[in-house]
């Protein structure tokens, strides 16, 4: 299981998630736990410039996950949960 942080404003958009959707939230936390256990992060898709230091995945259907995976210290950090029309704006 690698280490991992998570950014300040994904936090508070996780709490509100909790609140008005556990069903997703819950798709969220396996999703989550998916991407530290796997073996290989580098098979989930690279976002294009000028955001190419970032991959995603989705969640549910219409949300999209999307973090970074250093790999000096081998850590996830995740940015962003959000809808797939407003995530990359």
């Amino acid at each position: 299981m690698r280490k991992y942080s998570i950014e300040e404003r994904f936090k508070k958009k996780m709490k509100i998630l909790f609140k008005k959707d556990k069903k997703r939230y819950s798709i969220l936390l396996k999703k989550m736990e998916e991407i530290l256990s796997c073996d290989e992060v580098t098979h989930y898709k690279n976002l294009r410039a000028p955001l190419q230091h970032l991959r995603r995945v989705h969640i549910d259907s219409h949300f999209v996950l999307v973090f970074r995976h250093d790999d000096a210290s081998d850590t996830v950090l995740f940015y962003d949960l959000d809808h797939h029309d407003t995530i990359y704006k």
